[in-house]
């Protein structure tokens, strides 16, 4: 499937209201729309969190992955019942091209690329992507291996579950015949984000 992802604009200006948790944490923030509450998290920088379960950490460390500020706006949009809004879960060929920083590790495994799984939303028809604010990849994610819904609560054990169960396919796949263990990949992939942290 071709995964063109668009960024925050498209989403609805729709005004926060009510003062659920995450509502009034914007709100205390002087951020009083949906739109501007993804374009917030989106110039955040790249980082994990301490509490990586459902991105209740990203406002108070100020920095997120694509799972955490993507759970943590889906949680928003269902404070503020915006129903169209969904957390998607995507696995993607990772390579420096469409995810800058990641290529001195893959070359020094011989890899062209890495399965890796991408947190974000489904708006109507439209895929959105809020995690990039720094560097652009010089190339768009050119297609997604699975694609599927998920709750906020989902990005810790489940995502992590999903993942390795993937990776666990592709290293029994033909491509790879067998060069590596799927435990050997996955600490590659560590290496990989610890990667992006740092870029």
């Amino acid at each position: 499937m071709d995964p063109i992802m668009y960024t925050f604009d498209v989403l609805p200006e729709r005004p926060l209201h009510g003062h659920d948790d995450i509502t009034a944490q914007f709100l205390a923030l002087g951020v009083y729309d949906f739109r501007r509450a993804a374009a917030y998290l989106n110039q955040l920088p790249y980082g994990r969190n301490t509490f990586r379960e459902d991105g209740r950490g990203v406002l108070q460390e100020r920095r997120g992955t694509c799972s955490t500020k993507h759970a943590l706006l889906a949680a928003l949009a269902q404070e503020q019942e915006l129903d169209e809004v969904k957390l998607t879960l995507g696995l993607f060929d990772m390579t420096e091209r469409n995810t800058p920083g990641v290529g001195a590790v893959l070359a020094q495994y011989d890899l062209p690329y890495m399965p890796e799984a991408h947190c974000y939303l489904r708006y109507r028809e439209m895929r959105v992507d809020i995690t990039h604010s720094g560097q652009a990849p010089s190339e768009p994610i050119a297609q997604l291996r699975h694609e599927e819904t998920i709750a906020p609560g989902q990005i810790g054990a489940y995502k992590v579950a999903w993942h390795q169960r993937l990776i666990q396919e592709w290293v029994r796949a033909p491509e790879m015949a067998g060069r590596l263990s799927w435990e050997e990949v996955w600490s590659i992939r560590e290496a990989c984000i610890a990667a992006l942290s740092q870029s």
